[in-house]
């Protein structure tokens, strides 16, 4: 398995992992005319067509051996460049009456474009029949290593809109006690619309006042900063890069934002360049996640490999997913944190 950008000839593989996710993953639409554009978008910036605070980096996780592509992730260089970003922030109201000896301390969602500028991680999906092995640990922590080679093309924070609880049926709790009063209209039309780069709505309907949580539904109250259950693996391997919740939600479903500096993630501090040598790793090699360097043709795939007298010894099959010769220096980390 390979991770490397998206090209035109993946489209129709994108738009039938689109329709596989469902609701909810809004940067995600099934919609092939707004899958082509940031194909499009993306061909641009792997190109450096783009000023690079419009940068929209698109991968594909490709089977190589049938050349079948089976899951998709990206990188927004920076989000609300054009217009706001929208996030609640889960706060807290505090008043008191010393006459009646009362102190009320109350959760209230804030609108909030506080994370405008940051780096976004978004668009992960892996088809279900391809959720085994290191394949969703490629996917996802692949764009790490992208991010520690090319630093300088990203500013310092970086942030990943988690999607929120909804049922089978793609019903959210929270668009059914706050949302939909203010839209009439489904969560699934909205995240779509959202998806397909239809955001005036946003600003133009959205509730411009505090809301105080004890309003919504308890179905609605229970879920705010929670993750939907397929969402839970990545979740937990964005928290193993050092990436936390700090109180953000998404304004639609209230599915958590996890944030964190980009030079302090793990994969990133601790990534290496090393010399490449092809031969046997040993029974000892141990899963490494590794990059070719490139830009344009970037390629990351995992493989196990070792660290021995100042080169990562792996075998030719890895080598060659790499398009990498003998000596070439590569991008490394281990897969997992041993510590």
């Amino acid at each position: 398995m390979i991770v490397r950008p998206v090209r035109q000839q993946d489209l129709d593989a994108l738009l039938r992992l689109a329709r596989s996710a469902g609701t909810g993953l809004t940067s995600l639409p099934a919609d092939q005319h707004r899958l082509a554009q940031r194909v499009e978008a993306a061909e641009a910036s792997f190109a450096g067509r783009v000023p690079r605070e419009e940068a929209d980096y698109l991968f594909v996780l490709e089977d190589a051996q049938r050349s079948e592509v089976v899951g998709m992730c990206g990188i927004e260089a920076t989000v609300g460049s054009h217009e706001p970003w929208y996030n609640y922030r889960v706060g807290l109201s505090v008043s008191a009456s010393s006459a009646l000896g009362v102190t009320s301390r109350l959760p209230i969602l804030f609108m909030s474009n506080d994370l405008c500028g940051c780096a976004e991680l978004c668009s992960l999906f892996l088809h279900p029949d391809h959720r085994r092995g290191l394949n969703g640990r490629l996917l996802s922590k692949s764009r790490f290593l992208f991010l520690a080679e090319f630093l300088d093309h990203f500013g310092e924070r970086l942030i990943a809109e988690m999607r929120g609880v909804s049922d089978e049926r793609g019903i959210s709790p929270f668009w059914e006690s706050l949302g939909r009063h203010f839209y009439a209209m489904d969560f699934s039309a909205a995240d779509y619309l959202t998806g397909t780069g239809e955001r005036s709505f946003i600003a133009e309907l959205m509730p411009r006042l505090p809301i105080y949580t004890f309003m919504l539904s308890a179905q609605a109250q229970a879920v705010i900063g929670k993750v939907h259950r397929h969402t839970a693996p990545a979740l937990k391997m964005l928290e193993e890069e050092g990436l936390r919740y700090s109180g953000y939600v998404d304004i639609f479903d209230a599915g958590p934002v996890l944030e964190g500096d980009i030079a302090g993630l793990r994969s990133v501090r601790e990534s290496i360049t090393v010399p490449l040598r092809v031969g046997p790793a040993g029974e000892d090699a141990v899963p490494w996640l590794l990059h070719n360097r490139r830009f344009a043709d970037c390629r990351i795939t995992a493989a196990p490999a070792k660290l021995e007298q100042g080169s990562l010894v792996v075998d030719a099959t890895t080598a060659l997913a790499l398009a990498l010769d003998d000596g070439a220096s590569v991008r490394a980390v281990e897969l997992f944190d041993r510590r």
